[in-house]
């Protein structure tokens, strides 16, 4: 567990340093994107991987890599939208944008750590193209409780979706770093 948690921090740093930078070219954009919108983002990015993995080649020279790092941005901004609600203007700035980021990241990284001591880490023998189909599965879960405006009767709620979503990310970019540098 203990090498999990350190490259769950390495990939994360690498996620964070490439939010920290698009909020230096963009600024905090994002403030005015409502959930539905970052869910529909995030879902462009993961059935564009899934196309990819099925049909085994692309046609566009952007790398799966940065649609996984794509997939775990917009989740915790997803989660910050949960928190501070959508602004008709940016209202924060990048300290503030980073310093929320990182408080996502680490209540993520505590529900990782818990899940992984239950389910004995078997992300690990997991296929990446598995963890794709339950991406896009909370997407569409997601999608239903938004379109519930936001309530559950038994299930999760769009946090616990949100968060799951950053996690299986990260270790999509964890098994990939594996193979190949970051």
């Amino acid at each position: 567990m203990n090498h999990t948690s350190q490259q769950y921090d390495e990939v994360i740093a690498h996620c964070r340093e490439l939010f920290v930078n698009k909020m230096k070219d963009y600024g905090p954009a994002w403030r005015i994107l409502r959930l539905p919108s970052l869910t529909d983002q995030i879902f462009i990015k993961a059935q564009r991987i899934r196309s990819i993995e099925q049909k085994g080649t692309q046609l566009v020279d952007d790398d799966l890599r940065g649609e996984f790092i794509g997939i775990l941005n917009y989740s915790i901004m997803a989660l910050v939208q949960l928190e501070l609600g959508v602004v008709e203007k940016p209202d924060i700035d990048k300290d503030k944008a980073a310093q929320l980021f990182d408080k996502y990241a680490a209540e993520t990284k505590a529900l990782m750590e818990r899940k992984n001591h239950d389910y004995g880490e078997a992300w690990r023998e997991m296929r990446i193209s598995s963890i794709t189909d339950l991406i896009l599965q909370k997407l569409l879960r997601i999608k239903q409780i938004e379109d519930n405006s936001g309530k559950t009767i038994v299930s999760e709620g769009l946090d616990a979706n949100y968060m799951d979503m950053v996690n299986y990310a990260a270790f999509v970019l964890i098994k990939m770093s594996e193979t190949e540098t970051l």
